[in-house]
């Protein structure tokens, strides 16, 4: 097939485009670059002896999206671009309805346009809110907290909607849980501007020596020892619940949402041990208070994707701390 990959040099996206390049598929990516760097497009070549052709583009650019789907006859699309740090759309809002919505109608307006109806959203397990009990099932109420979740939630009831108006439309909305891990190979994964929002990126740094030290927001929640517990999926794990979703449109009526976690939760405790006792460094840390919004435990029950897609996690958690470290400790600046 030929895809159109939207923020394909992104962490999920450049370990999607390694899983879709090494099953022959012919890969286009939009990407502005606003999170990510074309070091990628080289190490994306060296994993897999293939270039994806790259567009330094928009999704608010109608133009050049037009433009992208007239020179090109997609047959479907993954989207992954958007602003994604939950932290900074508290302080940045409109730049975050901005880019994620506004960009995804007019990818969305410009997909019609063209006759290109199949679509994988990369949306995510913020859409649950905080009145759902673990495990978290797709037919659960949502809602979210902040304007990051208040995006993704946005863009699938728009698909819901686009749906049912239109039946030729086939969409995957899969709500990610937390993706850590890297490639195997250690040249390709996360690397975040800035001081890190996410917890293995922060973890990593400070082993590396980049960062002093971790906080732990909160030690006294109702768990086994006291800090939060959050469903941890392997990076490449998740860009094979891509594929499989890619492969499943046609069995797909409507806009399906499907969750893509491990069905465990493991807590930040546990995180920082079995970092320690892999990569041999110490991981200086502080218990601070808990931040506004955080829940005790969260993870998924993967069972439509399992059953749907014929997908499961199989990577543990040893594996993805490895990985992530093979790639912190070779690149210890990133793609720098």
């Amino acid at each position: 097939m030929k895809l159109l990959i939207t923020g394909g040099t992104g962490y999920i996206g450049s370990h999607t485009v390694v899983e879709l390049l090494n099953l022959g598929h012919t890969i286009v990516i939009v990407d502005n670059l606003a999170n990510s760097s074309t070091e990628v497009l080289s190490r994306i070549e060296t994993i897999t002896g293939k270039s994806p052709t790259f567009v330094h583009a928009d999704i608010c650019d109608r133009s050049a999206l037009d433009c992208l789907f007239t020179e090109h006859r997609f047959d479907a699309v993954i989207h992954f671009a958007g602003l994604k740090a939950v932290g900074e759309s508290n302080d940045i809002p409109l730049s975050y309805y901005h880019n994620n919505v506004s960009g995804s109608i007019t990818l969305f307006e410009v997909m019609a346009s063209h006759g290109v109806k199949k679509l994988v959203f990369s949306s995510s397990a913020t859409v649950y809110g905080e009145n759902n009990c673990s495990p978290l099932d797709e037919s659960m109420p949502t809602s979210a907290t902040n304007p990051y979740g208040q995006t993704k939630l946005m863009i699938e009831n728009i698909l819901f909607d686009l749906a049912k108006s239109d039946a030729d439309w086939s969409i995957a909305c899969l709500r990610y849980f937390n993706p850590i891990g890297a490639h195997q190979s250690g040249l390709i994964g996360e690397n975040p501007n800035g001081i890190p929002n996410n917890l293995l990126p922060y973890v990593s740094q400070v082993a590396v020596g980049k960062l002093p030290k971790l906080q732990i927001f909160g030690d006294d929640y109702d768990t086994q020892d006291g800090t939060g517990v959050r469903d941890y999926i392997h990076v490449v794990d998740l860009a094979l619940g891509h594929v499989k979703a890619l492969e499943q449109l046609d069995n797909i009526d409507g806009c399906q949402p499907i969750n893509l976690g491990t069905g465990n939760g493991t807590s930040v405790l546990e995180i920082v041990n079995t970092f320690k006792d892999i990569s041999g460094q110490d991981i200086p840390y502080d218990i601070v208070p808990r931040r506004v919004g955080d829940i005790a435990t969260v993870f998924a029950d993967a069972s439509i994707a399992n059953n749907l897609l014929g997908w499961q996690a199989k990577r543990d958690l040893a594996m993805m701390i490895e990985d992530t470290w093979r790639w912190q400790s070779n690149n210890p600046n990133g793609f720098a």
